[in-house]
Parts: C-alpha cells; structure tokens; sequence
C-alpha cells in the first residue's frame, strides 16, 4: 500500500453558495443538503438536496458502501413548547466503503465544518443509525 498525502477536496464557490444559502434559509421542516466527493476531480459536490425528509428517510437515499456529508436543518420541538431547528453535520462513514474514499473524506470533513459553521460533526457508520431518536440524543449532549 503506498502513503498518500491527506487529500482534502476542494469546496467550489457553487457548494459554498448553495450552503450558505441552505444554512439562512427559513427551515420549517426537517430539510438535508447531501455532500458528496468526486473522487477525480477531487471536489466536494451536492447530491441532492430535500425538503420535508425524516432521518429515517435518508436511509433510502443515501447510498449503503460510500460516505456522505449530511447537512440537516433539524425541526426541533422542546419541553417549552419552542420550535427551534438546529443546523446538524453528519458525516456518514460506512465500514465497508473503499479507503481512499474514507480518507478524502476525512480530509475535507474540517473544511466543510468550517464552511457549514456547524458547531460539531456527529458521525455515523451505519446506515439504520440514523434515525430521530439517535439525532436527539446526540443534540441533548
């Protein structure tokens, strides 16, 4: 196996755009902008963006042997009666996916943290993790 540097993919000035745009939006549903790497041109992409998805739902989407970024406006009701929707970044990871992969991955997870001005990176490596009872728990710590 040969050492590779840490690629970290470039993040274009669409995806930027398309983030930032995501981020200010007025969410008043659960809503996922999907990342993800082009391995040759070494560049972040979105996959797909969706309005109205459970966590649950992006099961079916995301795809089961390669890693996604998971940008995810979260409809959040508290014990007050408040609605608030928490911006989550969700780096799927599956244990199968191929290695070069994971590593560009793990590379641009930092820039695209910075760019989403995400305050943490909540990471899961199987697929039936990502349900609304994970995503809770997680936002409670």
């Amino acid at each position: 196996m040969s050492s590779h540097n840490v690629n970290v993919c470039d993040i274009t000035d669409d995806v930027k755009e398309v983030l930032k745009k995501f981020r200010f939006q007025k969410h008043t549903t659960n809503s996922a902008l999907i990342l993800k790497v082009n391995r040759e041109k070494q560049t972040l992409e979105v996959d797909e963006e969706l309005e109205n998805v459970e966590l649950e739902d992006l099961q079916d989407t995301l795809p089961s042997h390669q890693p996604r970024f998971i940008v995810y406006s979260y409809k959040l009701e508290h014990d007050d009666g408040r609605v608030s929707f928490p911006m989550c970044f969700i780096f799927y990871t599956p244990r199968d996916a191929h290695m070069e992969l994971q590593v560009m991955y793990a590379g641009t997870q930092r820039a695209l943290a910075a760019a989403v001005g995400a305050p943490r990176l909540l990471e899961v490596r199987e697929i039936d993790e990502l349900t609304a009872d994970w995503l809770q728990e997680k936002l409670k710590k």
